[in-house]
């Protein structure tokens, strides 16, 4: 079972690293938030049975593939820490710090497992991530920069969590008679 989630993370996050820009996917520096209940992927409601063999799963999967294509993991913390997002000191420039450090059962093992797996991980209050991955609904909405873009991935689920994945997109300001720019689309 452990074999199959770590294949559907990886197939996940690639999919959305190439479907998240319409002409050449997310760009180096560019910084992803993941959302994860390890609770769901085993198959029981969020929050009920936190799993930190699945968060440590979850957290090398996912970061692999982003540290591949120089791109940044922002692990959301659950509702415990207010949905604080566990990152690289280096990716934090402009947010505010906290002072937390997540656990299993306070932060969620996803965000634990970010926490202990990162080179000089800090925790952030909130960020606008370019692009996300919500594993298990955790609501990750609040962290996504304006404007939200869903995307549809062949991955569905991790485990017994669904998956849903969004990019995002400059607002388009202008009416009907506007023009845009496609390449920022």
């Amino acid at each position: 079972m452990l074999d199959e989630i770590a294949k559907a993370l990886r197939d996940a996050t690639l999919e959305l690293c190439e479907k998240a820009g319409l002409k050449s996917g997310l760009k180096s520096g560019q910084t992803v938030i993941v959302g994860c209940s390890t609770s769901e992927i085993a198959g029981r409601s969020i929050g009920t049975d936190s799993n930190a063999e699945i968060g440590t799963l979850v957290f090398t999967a996912i970061n692999s593939v982003l540290m591949e294509r120089g791109l940044f993991l922002a692990a959301q913390c659950c509702e415990h820490l207010n949905r604080a997002v566990i990152i690289e000191r280096k990716a934090s420039a402009g947010y505010e710090i906290v002072n937390v450090v997540p656990t299993p059962k306070a932060g969620g093992a996803f965000a634990a497992a970010a926490y202990a797996g990162l080179s000089d991980p800090v925790a952030i209050a909130s960020i606008r991530a370019d692009a996300g991955l919500d594993i298990g609904g955790t609501l990750i909405g609040m962290h996504i920069k304006h404007v939200a873009v869903p995307l549809r991935l062949n991955t569905t689920h991790v485990g017994k969590a669904a998956v849903i994945a969004a990019r995002t997109r400059p607002p388009l300001i202008g009416g009907a008679r506007a023009e845009y720019d496609e390449r920022l689309l």
